[in-house]
C-alpha cells in the first residue's frame, strides 16, 4: 500500500479501532447515517472490483492443467469437487474481505503486529516461497501460450510475460488502482470466453453434467485428482490479498460507504466473481469430458490445446491459448501484488513493485530455460501451494472470530463452527496430497 493509500486508510483504521472497542456506539453512528435509496444501485456498482481481481487466482494456469486433465482421465466424474472447493472459497474471500473491511488492515498487516521479529521474518519466507511457486505456474502457463499462438521460445515467452505484467502493475495502487481493476476484470471475461468458447461448438449432455454432481470417486487415482483440485482452488495468496483490496480499492481522500454497505457489497462482489471464477473451471472440466475422453497426452497443457485442435478445430484451440495467456497475464500480476503486500504487512518494507516483480520471475525464467517438461513444474508448484494455505487460513479463521478485534461483526458461534469445518477440510486434503505426492503416488 503506498504512503498516500495508508494516511488515507488510517480514519478508517482508528475508526473500526473505535468499532472493536466500542461496538455499540459504531453501529449507532452507521444507522444515524442518511441512506439516500435512489443512490443505492450506484453505491453498490462503486464497491465491486476486489474480489474479481481475487478471483483471477482461481483461474490461472495450474487450474486449467488440473481441470482439463481431470475431465480427460474421468469425464464428469469429478464436477462435483469443483462445486464443493468453489462453494469453499466464497466463504473463505469473504471472510477476507470482511477482515479488511472491519479493521482497514490487510491479514499480512494484522499477523506483523501480532507476531515477534523473527516469526515475521519466517512467516515471511514461507509466504514468499508460495508466492514463487505461484508465480512458476503462471508465467510457465504464458510463456507456453505465446509458444503455442507465435512459437516463441518458452525461455523468451517468459521475458514477454514478465515484462507486460510489470506495466500492468503500473496501474496497482493511488488513483490508477480503479484503473488496475478494470484491466484484470477485462481480462478475466477474455479468460472466459477464451475456455467457454469449445462448449458452444460441441455442446456436452447435459444429464452427464448433472450425473458429475453427485459426490463419488472412481479408485484411488480419482481421489488424488480431487485432491489435488480442491489443493489448487484454494489459494492463499487470495486470501491475503482480498483483505487489502476492499481497501485499496478507495483512492486517497475518497468517501467511502459505511461498514455495513461495504460487507453488503462485498458478499454480492465474492459471489459474482467467484460464480464466474468457478463456471469457468467447470466449463472447461465439461469441454475436457465431452471433447477429450480418453485421449492420451491431455496430461500438459500442450497436449490438451493439442487434443482441442484436433477435436474442435484450430479457431478453438486458438481461443482457448488466448484465454490461456490472459489468465496467465492477469494472474501473475495479481499474485506479484499479493507478494508486495505481504512484505508490507509483514517486513514493513515497501518494496518497488517491479523488484517484486523481479523476485517472483526469475525462479520461473530459470525453471523455463532448463526444465525439459515445464509442465512437470506446474505439478509441483501446486504441492509446494499447498503447504502455505494453512498459514493463511488459520490465522484468518481466528481473527474474524475475535470480538476485540471485530467487535459486533465477529463471527458467530454457528458461522465459525462451518469455517472451522471448511479449514480442516481444506487443511486435511493438502496434507494428504503433500503425502501422496512424496510417497510417489
Amino acid at each position: 500500500m503506498s504512503n498516500d493509500q495508508q494516511t488515507h486508510n488510517e480514519p478508517a483504521a482508528s475508526q473500526t479501532g473505535a468499532a472493536a472497542a466500542n461496538p455499540a456506539a459504531h453501529v449507532a453512528a452507521a444507522q444515524q447515517q442518511p441512506h439516500h435509496h435512489e443512490h443505492h444501485g450506484h453505491a453498490l456498482a462503486g464497491i465491486l472490483g476486489p474480489a474479481f481481481v481475487a478471483a483471477v487466482a482461481y483461474v490461472d494456469p495450474g487450474n486449467v492443467a488440473a481441470n482439463i486433465t481431470s475431465g480427460a482421465r474421468y469425464g464428469y466424474l469429478l464436477v462435483w469437487v469443483l462445486v464443493l472447493a468453489n462453494a469453499m472459497s466464497v466463504l473463505i474471500q469473504y471472510q477476507s474481505a470482511k477482515l479488511g473491511i472491519v479493521t482497514g488492515k490487510s491479514l499480512p498487516e494484522l499477523l506483523g503486529e501480532r507476531m515477534s521479529d523473527a516469526g515475521r521474518f519466517m512467516f515471511f519466507m514461507q509466504a514468499e516461497v508460495i508466492a514463487i511457486a505461484t508465480d512458476l505456474a503462471e508465467v510457465i502457463g504464458g510463456a507456453i501460450a505465446l509458444n503455442l499462438l507465435f512459437g516463441l521460445p518458452l525461455f523468451v515467452g517468459g521475458l514477454v510475460i514478465g515484462a507486460i505484467s510489470t506495466v500492468l502493475l503500473w496501474f496497482q495502487g493511488g488513483r490508477t488502482h480503479r484503473l488496475f481493476e478494470k484491466i484484470v476484470i477485462a481480462l478475466l471475461l477474455v479468460i472466459t470466453f477464451g475456455f467457454i468458447f469449445g462448449l458452444f461448438i460441441a455442446p456436452p449432455n447435459p444429464l452427464a453434467v448433472l450425473g458429475g454432481l453427485v459426490p463419488r470417486f472412481g479408485g484411488s487415482d480419482s481421489v488424488l485428482m480431487a485432491t489435488s483440485m480442491l489443493g489448487a482452488t484454494v489459494m492463499p495468496h487470495a486470501i491475503y490479498l482480498h483483505s487489502t483490496l476492499v481497501n485499496d480499492h478507495y483512492g486517497p481522500g475518497e468517501k467511502k460507504p459505511t461498514v455495513p454497505q461495504l460487507l453488503h457489497g462485498s458478499k454480492i462482489d465474492v459471489a459474482w466473481a467467484l460464480l464466474l471464477a468457478g463456471s469457468v473451471n467447470v466449463c472447461l472440466l465439461i469441454i475436457a469430458a465431452n471433447s477429450l475422453y480418453g485421449m492420451t497426452g491431455t496430461d500438459t497443457i500442450e497436449g490438451a490445446q493439442r487434443a482441442i485442435v484436433s477435436v474442435l478445430g484450430p479457431v478453438v484451440g486458438t481461443i482457448f491459448s488466448i484465454g490461456l495467456l490472459a489468465s496467465s497475464l492477469s494472474s501473475t500480476s495479481v499474485g506479484t501484488y499479493a507478494g508486495s503486500e505481504i512484505m508490507h504487512g509483514l517486513l514493513r518494507i515497501k518494496a518497488p513493485m517491479w523488484a517484486c516483480r523481479i523476485v517472483t520471475l526469475v525462479p520461473a525464467l530459470i525453471v523455463l530455460w532448463f526444465a525439459p517438461n515445464p509442465t512437470m513444474a506446474l505439478v509441483i508448484g501446486q504441492v509446494i501451494l499447498s503447504i502455505g494455505i494453512p498459514f493463511a487460513i488459520i490465522p484468518l479463521l481466528r481473527y474474524t472470530h475475535d470480538r476485540t478485534l471485530m467487535g459486533r461483526y465477529a463471527d458467530g458461534t454457528v458461522k465459525h463452527v462451518i469455517f472451522i469445518a471448511v479449514a480442516a477440510l481444506i487443511v486435511a486434503l493438502n496434507v494428504l496430497l503433500i503425502a501422496l505426492t512424496i510417497l510417489g503416488k
